[in-house]
């Protein structure tokens, strides 16, 4: 499985899909499945390497502890940031997709909670390059405060 853990940064690769719109008001989603229907107004990546489950035990214990969590999303020279936390109920074990929410909801996909950003505040740049099809990277690490 090919993620790559820099110092305490895991770094992974998905794709972008004609069909992303990145509209939504609370969330945003990546996921292993190779395409999506223009209602999945959430997802900003495909055929991602990595879901929930995959994450290394260091960082799910670190987002089981609270820490802040900080993710960089870059496509086509573009990048965005998102800085959240994590919460002691994460389960972190969902095998297909891993979802990013403002708000304090958890699921087993759920990799950060209270997000300073949803899928309709990324960076429209970014958001344009995944549409047409970039490879989207994504970066994501913890920080105990």
């Amino acid at each position: 499985m090919p993620v790559i853990v820099e110092g305490r940064w895991v770094v992974f690769n998905a794709r972008g899909h004609v069909n992303i719109r990145a509209t939504h008001k609370s969330t945003f989603e990546i996921t292993k499945e190779p395409s999506l229907t223009p209602r999945g107004d959430c997802i900003i990546g495909v055929s991602s390497e990595l879901a929930a489950a995959d994450l290394p035990e260091w960082l799910k214990e670190e987002a089981r502890s609270g820490s802040l969590i900080i993710a960089v999303l870059e496509a086509d020279g573009y990048y965005d940031v998102v800085v959240g936390r994590g919460d002691s109920r994460m389960t972190l074990d969902d095998p297909v997709r891993m979802v990013f929410r403002r708000s304090d909801y958890v699921g087993p996909e759920t990799v950060m909670i209270q997000a300073n950003k949803a899928a309709r505040d990324l960076d429209r740049r970014l958001v344009q390059a995944l549409a047409s099809g970039s490879g989207l990277r994504v970066a994501i690490t913890t920080l105990k405060l």
